[in-house]
């Protein structure tokens, strides 16, 4: 797993009713169909394109994108576990997530889905063909074990890469020289853009490093932008930030 930050700041019973209590990171995914909302993706224009997936989790981004003739690669943390075991921590973090989500339910917002019963089965749907996919990763190799901010993957090697819900959801956790970090390994792994969604907390707040990381990335010669998304789920989470390493 990542380096975590030192522990955060005690927190309040009336504090966590305004956020999630993520004392670890989830093991919890999405469909194609969600990321291509908060990524703002063109899925027919990925077509041939290598395309990362990091700290994926149990998305099924990859395994959909695979199918569209996308060259789809994922990474995580967890990847070296056994089908037995990703399968149980899948059942136990969705549990705890979406148990989570139904006894906040302050925090979201239902633009993308129309229920809490809605996106409780687009999300199992999405760890059901993942663990389909994974089970046969020795024989295509879609899913490999890393974690930020050090990838095992040469520079540019993909047209595009993607991180969602986790540098941003997961800030009391890490520091601001590890998101420094993270990010500019994700830049460096791509010939193209970097898109992470969202840039905001589970609260809903941006996170407030925002501008001295874009500042610290761009003496590094990435550049970035903001952009909003036609996408919200958590309160707040309407945009994604994009990164574009230098060409050299």
């Amino acid at each position: 797993m990542p380096t975590l930050a030192p522990p955060p700041p005690t927190i309040t019973s009336r504090t966590l009713s305004r956020q999630l209590d993520l004392p670890t990171v989830s093991f919890f995914g999405r469909t194609l169909e969600e990321y291509t909302r908060f990524f703002a993706l063109d899925v027919a224009a990925l077509h041939g394109r290598a395309v990362l997936d990091v700290a994926a989790g149990p998305s099924s981004f990859t395994a959909e994108a695979s199918k569209r003739g996308i060259d789809a690669v994922a990474v995580d943390p967890l990847y070296d576990r056994p089908l037995s075991e990703i399968t149980a921590q899948v059942r136990q973090d969705y549990d705890r997530m979406l148990f989570q989500m139904r006894a906040k339910p302050r925090l979201f917002r239902f633009k993308s889905f129309a229920s809490f019963d809605a996106a409780e089965t687009d999300r199992r749907a999405a760890a059901s063909r993942f663990l389909t996919d994974y089970e046969g990763n020795i024989r295509h190799g879609r899913y490999v074990r890393a974690s930020l901010p050090l990838l095992p993957f040469l520079d540019g090697a993909f047209d595009l890469v993607l991180c969602a819900h986790l540098l941003f959801i997961y800030a009391a956790r890490f520091d601001f020289e590890w998101h420094v970090e993270a990010c500019a390994e994700l830049a460096r792994v791509s010939s193209g853009e970097v898109r992470i969604h969202p840039v905001c907390g589970s609260d809903g707040k941006l996170y407030p490093e925002l501008a001295r990381l874009r500042e610290e990335l761009s003496t590094r010669g990435i550049s970035s932008n903001v952009v909003k998304v036609d996408y919200e789920f958590f309160n707040g989470a309407t945009s994604m930030l994009i990164l574009n390493p230098e060409e050299t």
